[in-house]
């Protein structure tokens, strides 16, 4: 089915934050846009505000009318969708062209000048600053985000005027080889998903025939150190990058006040006094790939310095909620050992001389699994930490793994506690009157209570 015969576009996982940047590109392309998510949310809501027709109960009735003609109707899943549920397999058995998120990515942005960026972390807030320097540059671009840029309140960016697309290159279910980038970056290379991969080398190989996937005269920007093994083709130039070596990197790095404010530096210029819009010390390193990209896209130096410090974030990504002398709440979508370990050294580079305070609600059963010693790691580097139980998305529960396991290894120091999901405004309101810096972190549904958590806090 080519794109320009599609009338409608019927979404499983409408409200996924990869699938709703796909569900907002087709609305505004006309089409009738449909779909099931398994529960609402303020993003589901929005997409209802801006056309898009959602139900949320597993049920063939509920399929709209417009979406029941295989002819002109596309139907795209998210891979968290299980094989059995009931609606896929009805749009399966009548014929339906049904495509994964990244496939259909990777049709729309075929003939455009892809600039992703692909990583184990960073890639969220790294597309999103990029989307920012670039779209308020003379350059301009279209952009596909894994999060809410707060800049633009979307995930979705348009443009037309400019071939160039921003796109987070997502690594699981090997969905970024769908792409063919003009400028990639690689900001990590930490192993994760392993239920898809099974290993770590299975896991960097993923990465590497990525790199293959660059075309003819393109770049690859990688940070310095990775175990990744690039396979580009002849042509395409490769760059390194890192917080103060590699090709591009910052120099002069003045961290105080809430303020971060680097000299940046690549093979061809130095940019004076560039301040973080969002200053926390792991975005000096997101911040260098972003300006190299720009650069290499024609933005100016006065355009990269302008966009940097007008950068507002991305929803979830060191999203302060309450920034005071006295108090701070923050969310954060950490949910890898690394990110946990990076998300606890900014904040206590920041807040040298508080209490900080973590809640943390573990992903997936696998990966708490798979990482619960390393997660126990990282955490111990909060003062406290209080534990929920572990978010299951796409999953099963697996005997024997609980938030326990991470609970069970942390250090002796770290105060620590247990809370159940049903009880976390509870556990709140009993800790409110000792949190100096509360954070809350993890990519389950723990940040719908982040609002109550605000009142409770600002109430006390």
């Amino acid at each position: 089915m080519k794109l320009e015969d599609i009338k409608s576009v019927y979404f499983l996982g409408a409200g996924g934050i990869g699938m709703s940047a796909l569900v907002r590109y087709f609305l505004s392309e006309g089409n009738f846009v449909a779909g099931y998510d398994r529960t609402p949310s303020a993003l589901t809501d929005k997409l209802a505000e801006e056309g898009a027709v959602l139900h949320f109960e597993e049920n063939t009735e509920l399929i709209p009318e417009e979406c029941r003609n295989p002819d002109s109707t596309l139907v795209v899943y998210t891979p968290a969708i299980p094989g059995n549920h009931k609606e896929l397999e009805f749009l399966k058995s009548n014929g339906f062209d049904i495509k994964k998120r990244a496939e259909v990515l990777g049709i729309i942005t075929k003939g455009k000048m892809g600039v992703c960026a692909a990583g184990t972390h960073g890639k969220t807030t790294t597309s999103t600053m990029t989307a920012h320097l670039l779209h308020q540059s003379h350059v301009d671009c279209a952009a596909f985000l894994g999060g809410i840029s707060k800049n633009y309140k979307s995930n979705l960016i348009l443009s037309n005027k400019s071939d160039l697309v921003v796109i987070e290159a997502d690594e699981y279910d090997r969905s970024f080889l769908h792409l063919e980038p003009y400028i990639a970056t690689i900001t990590s290379a930490d192993p994760d998903h392993l239920d898809i991969y099974g290993n770590k080398e299975n896991y960097l190989e993923a990465f590497a025939q990525f790199t293959e996937k660059i075309r003819e005269n393109g770049y690859l920007i990688i940070h310095e150190g990775l175990e990744v093994k690039p396979r580009t083709k002849a042509s395409v130039k490769t760059y390194t990058y890192g917080r103060e070596s590699g090709d591009f990197h910052a120099e002069n790095i003045r961290i105080g006040n809430g303020r971060i404010v680097i000299d940046y530096v690549s093979p061809w210029q130095k940019i004076k006094d560039v301040e973080l819009g969002v200053p926390v010390s792991i975005n000096i390193e997101n911040g260098v790939t972003s300006m190299a990209m720009a650069e290499l896209c024609g933005a100016t130096a006065d355009e990269i310095r302008q966009g940097m410090a007008t950068f507002a974030g991305a929803d979830r990504r060191f999203d302060f909620h309450i920034k005071r002398d006295d108090l701070v709440l923050l969310s954060d979508y950490a949910h890898h050992p690394d990110e946990v370990r990076a998300c606890a050294k900014s904040i206590k580079e920041l807040y040298k001389e508080k209490k900080v305070t973590v809640l943390f609600q573990p992903h997936l059963y696998s990966r708490t699994a798979d990482f619960y010693k390393e997660f126990a790691q990282s955490l111990s580097l909060f003062d406290k930490v209080i534990l929920v139980d572990i978010y299951p998305a796409r999953e099963e529960p697996i005997p024997g793994v609980t938030s326990k396991l991470i609970y069970d290894c942390l250090e002796e120091n770290v105060e620590k506690s247990m809370c159940s999901r049903a009880d976390v405004i509870s556990c709140i309101e009993k800790e409110k009157e000792n949190i100096e810096v509360l954070v809350s972190l993890g990519a389950g549904d723990i940040e719908n209570d982040v609002p109550q958590m605000k009142k409770i806090l600002e109430n006390r």
